[in-house]
């Protein structure tokens, strides 16, 4: 049996999001044909970890070279040093755009690269900064392959930071949609009960800041409908969203349980899936939702307008305004149950049709493969 592939993953943060959750369900699915190596540009942020399957060969890397800072020949050289020991490279956003730079300054003997992009922070969300522009375009010349997931970042690498058509594969979120059809369990969000006559509405995010969910707590406090908001997972914005809920009255409507595995046992759960993003791109959380069969509400940006069914394309904000936010939960709340599962099912069918798991993993399956030049590795 060939030994596996060694794979390096350079992430500015390794807490559960959206890109995090899609790096574990490859490496799960990858199983022993490859081992990683994980660095996280926050080392204390490694939540993700938790949903990485038994069995699979990973290691945190200890003291590796700082992925952020700035631009110089020694950092560079340290990064490249420390990559030159694995066959393929996987970095993930802005965080770590200086391993696909150290390459591009110390070229020789290294591994290929592919470079993820799956959306902005909040100090992009209204704009590209034009010297990070010039700066990704430049560093990109290093890479195999640039991975994106919705039409705006496939738009943005093309005519903004002046990638090849062949270097650019756009690659949409999936997950196991069929597995959110089951009953899900009461007991899968610890200390979360129904209340008796209460919409639920719930988020899966990374509590970062630009997810802006200090709106959508606020959104939900201005609601005149009983509601009971649910936040699932971890970050270094939970303390400001607690004290966001303490401040409207509704800490006791808060819950925020961290991090939790296997969404499709707990999503059911909610009323109403909602986003307060700032930016996104093709969020997996949508994707749970709608496999969930709920409707969505969430700011009408990146692709979740293509994403969701037509008939939810009305309760999408134009903007991340959590006014319009509030009563457009407000609309959906008060409506007949039997609407809202009405337009959950036409999510539902969405999800199956498009964005099934399986077909995202071969696809990645195959670009890695081509990467380091053997492309039946990950199949």
């Amino acid at each position: 049996m060939p030994q596996p592939i060694h794979i390096l993953h350079l992430h500015s943060t390794f807490a559960l999001g959206g890109k995090e959750a899609r790096a574990v369900r490859l490496m799960n699915a990858f199983g022993d044909r490859a081992r990683h190596t994980i660095v996280s540009g926050m080392p204390d942020q490694l939540g993700a970890r938790a949903a990485i399957a038994a069995g699979i060969k990973y290691e945190i890397a200890q003291n590796p070279p700082p992925l952020t800072g700035k631009p110089s020949v020694a950092r560079f050289e340290a990064i490249a040093n420390f990559m030159r020991r694995f066959d393929l490279v996987l970095t993930y956003n802005w965080g770590a755009i200086d391993g696909v730079m150290a390459r591009r300054v110390f070229g020789k003997g290294m591994p290929p690269i592919v470079h993820h992009e799956d959306g902005f922070n909040a100090d992009e969300a209204n704009g590209l900064k034009p010297q990070r522009n010039i700066y990704r375009r430049f560093a990109l010349g290093a890479a195999y392959a640039l991975a994106v997931p919705s039409h705006t970042l496939e738009k943005i690498a093309l005519k903004t930071w002046h990638q090849p058509r062949e270097k650019v594969h756009r690659i949409s979120n999936g997950i196991a949609v069929s597995r959110y059809a089951a009953k899900p369990d009461p007991r899968a969000i610890p200390g979360f009960r129904r209340k008796p006559g209460e919409i639920v509405i719930g988020t899966l995010a990374g509590l970062r800041e630009v997810k802006d969910l200090p709106a959508l707590v606020r959104a939900v406090g201005g609601m005149s409908a009983r509601a009971r908001l649910v936040i699932v997972g971890e970050g270094p914005e939970r303390d400001k969203i607690e004290a966001t809920a303490a401040l409207m009255g509704m800490a006791d409507r808060v819950h925020l349980p961290g991090f939790l595995p296997d969404p499709h046992r707990y999503v059911g759960l909610f009323d109403i899936m909602a986003l307060s993003s700032k930016s996104e791109q093709f969020p997996i959380a949508v994707v749970e939702g709608m496999a969930a069969g709920l409707p969505i509400v969430a700011p009408a940006i990146g692709d979740i307008p293509m994403m969701v069914a037509p008939d939810n394309v009305a309760y999408l904000p134009l903007t991340n305004n959590e006014i319009r936010l509030r009563d457009v939960l407000q609309t959906v709340a008060i409506a007949k149950p039997e609407g809202r599962a009405w337009l959950g099912e036409q999510n539902r069918a969405k999800a199956a049709a498009e964005y099934e798991e399986n077909t995202m993993i071969a696809r990645y399956a195959a670009l890695y493969g081509e990467a380091i030049g053997r492309p039946d590795t990950f199949t």
